[in-house]
């Protein structure tokens, strides 16, 4: 199967031959400061689009970087409960940060996964553009010059869809600013809708003319169609949720389905690897369903410490709730209240490990972590199965530190088809599509779960989910009233795929249900079932609880009381683990979808004569 990947220009190694004749050599990583000796051919345009990409592929970070990481980045969702007080979200207006002029990937806060207002990289892109246009067009072929023209449109049209998806309205530039110019620098903003139209015809473009194949390591068409379809899909069910305008949710949700489509029916990827191998494998370049990773590997001097956050010793601040184990289908197809499997009515990791879908194995430690879970639940899906053996131990660099070389995903077949699922449905069920069919989900979710199962799983017992049928689709009591049944389970299915990676907290803004993040019902105050004597043993002392737990464990019991351990009542301490010291966090708002922009940088257009709008609802 043919996987694209990429790595960064790390430079070279260089024989010193002596001072002198070193520093005298041209400099071959650099962009030369006179037009006239560069945007000569192919490899000046690869050189200067090189940089788009750590800056959009992140994977993994680098070292202990946590800007767009699954797991050290993206874990502020309602998936996640910490101990001790929920994080708020933003409750009032930056003064002093917000904007920013540098080109280091930043995230803006929790609730926001998306730059700050920086127009770093949209200026790159029309740099790009502007001297393909003007300098480089004579130098390169028709092919050519339309490949690279889809490359610049592309950054442009992503990082757009990034700052929209944050900020709502905004200055929209398809030239490059002069920086004489102020009344351009300072424009006020554009309408949401406006700029996203243009980053519409960007993506069509690009779909039309980026090569297919442009060697190992480099964006191209499927790759590109593949990241479209998400950042469609975000817009165009954002336009519909929030009640913005039917005509451009239809024409972006379109879009969302098309560029899945494209690379669905190209037959290069398929599910044939197990869910563990896509996020814990040295290397990703044989993976069946990996359409884009980063390389990660010591002799590239490239590693990363997502790996060593999920090797059941590393802290987990924010861990896994109740209401999100409670969301994992059975292995039947069914949810836990209906379900006829064997257990599947318990909490324990043990038996969840067993009846619920496979991912839930791959995702989870299937025993109680009392030291580095707030939740008693530990994520160990960015590492490898082998790295739970350390615990209690020294653990090698592979699953340590910041030494990580785990490939990462960058877009994998899993999202294209079930955005293209997602797409499909509400086109459905507001615009007139055609209704989803059982193949459609065949194609689909029941593709998905058809993933092999890798040993130690089997060897535990776990087998493959049921499919999802449209003749008996699960009855969910918990199901939001203003949700069918089937994008019901359309939604419990990216739960359950991308659990500590960039999706639910999107997903929850763009079908407008942050409130989720108010924790409505109790299971998001608790863990999974415990037997106290059991879980949590004082080894010295066979059926009791170990002395540290003595007036600080608490249990939700069968009958739905809290139980706190007293040192005398062990065999009462059997029920749900509550977290320690919970506190919800203040309300969300409805102004928490989009992020304001500091007063600083309101103050700043004001001081030159110009006016900044502060963001809708702030």
């Amino acid at each position: 199967m043919k996987n694209i990947i990429y790595t960064l220009l790390l430079g070279s190694a260089f024989t010193l031959m002596g001072c002198d004749s070193l520093l005298e050599r041209p400099e071959l990583i650099k962009i030369p400061d006179t037009e006239n000796n560069y945007w000569r051919n192919e490899n000046d345009l690869r050189l200067f689009a090189n940089d788009f990409y750590p800056n959009y592929f992140v994977g993994y970070n680098t070292a202990f970087g946590t800007a767009y990481a699954p797991l050290t980045g993206y874990n502020f969702s309602d998936d996640l409960t910490s101990q001790g007080a929920q994080a708020n979200l933003l409750g009032t207006i930056p003064t002093g940060t917000g904007g920013s002029t540098t080109a280091t990937p930043t995230i803006l806060r929790l609730e926001h996964p998306g730059p700050n207002w920086n127009f770093y990289w949209v200026r790159k892109a029309n740099l790009l553009l502007s001297r393909l246009e003007n300098v480089a067009k004579p130098n390169i072929s028709e092919e050519a010059f339309k490949h690279w023209t889809s490359v610049g449109r592309f950054f442009r049209g992503y990082e757009y869809s990034r700052l929209v998806s944050n900020f709502g309205d905004i200055p929209y530039y398809d030239q490059q600013v002069a920086v004489d110019s102020p009344d351009v620098m300072y424009k006020p903003r554009d309408a949401r809708g406006e700029v996203m139209d243009k980053v519409y015809d960007d993506f069509k473009f690009v779909l039309d003319n980026m090569r297919e194949s442009d060697g190992t390591g480099y964006v191209n068409r499927y790759a590109a169609a593949a990241l479209i379809s998400n950042l469609m899909l975000f817009e165009g069910s954002w336009q519909k949720y929030h009640n913005l305008d039917g005509t451009r949710a239809k024409k972006y949700l379109e879009l969302a389905r098309d560029a899945a489509q494209y690379v669905m029916n190209s037959g290069k990827w398929s599910f044939g690897a197990d869910f563990k191998s896509l996020f814990a494998s040295e290397n990703l370049a044989g993976n069946s369903e990996v359409i884009f990773h980063r390389i990660y590997d010591d002799a590239l001097a490239v590693r990363h410490a997502v790996g060593s956050y999920s090797n059941g010793t590393e802290s987990q601040a924010r861990s896994a709730n109740l209401d999100l184990l409670k969301d994992f289908i059975c292995i039947d197809g069914k949810v836990w209240q209906n379900s006829v499997t064997p257990n599947a009515s318990s909490f324990r990791l043990q038996n969840l490990a067993k009846t619920r879908d496979p991912r839930f194995e791959a995702t989870f430690m299937d025993t109680v972590n009392t030291s580095a879970s707030g939740t008693l639940v530990y994520a160990h899906k960015f590492a490898g199965r082998e790295a739970l053996g350390y615990i209690g131990s020294s653990y090698p660099a592979k699953w340590g530190s910041n030494t990580n070389t785990n490939d990462a995903p960058i877009v994998r077949l899993a999202e294209v088809v079930l955005n293209w699922i997602e797409a499909k449905q509400i086109l459905a069920e507001f615009y007139g599509g055609a209704a989803v069919t059982q193949g459609d989900l065949d194609k689909s979710i029941n593709a998905i779960r058809t993933r092999p199962l890798d040993a130690v799983a089997t060897a535990k017992g776990v087998t493959k989910t049921a499919p999802l049928l449209l003749s008996s689709l699960p009855n969910d009591p918990e199901r939001d009233a203003d949700v069918t049944p089937l994008m019901w389970e359309i939604r419990r299915e990216r739960r359950m795929e991308f659990v500590f990676e960039y999706a639910r907290i999107q997903d929850i803004r763009r079908w407008k249900k942050l409130d989720y993040l108010n924790f409505p019902t109790e299971d998001y105050r608790l863990g999974a079932w415990i037997i106290g004597n059991v879980d949590l043993r004082d080894k010295a002392n066979p059926g009791k609880i170990a002395a540290t737990y003595k007036n600080i464990l608490q249990v939700k019991n069968a009958a739905g009381q809290i139980i706190t351990y007293d040192g005398t009542n062990d065999a009462q301490m059997v029920g749900y683990y509550v977290v320690r010291n919970y506190a919800t966090r203040l309300a969300v708002q409805n102004r928490n979808y989009l992020a304001p922009i500091s007063q600083l940088l309101i103050d700043e257009y004001k001081d030159r004569g110009y006016t900044l709008t502060q963001t809708i609802n702030w």
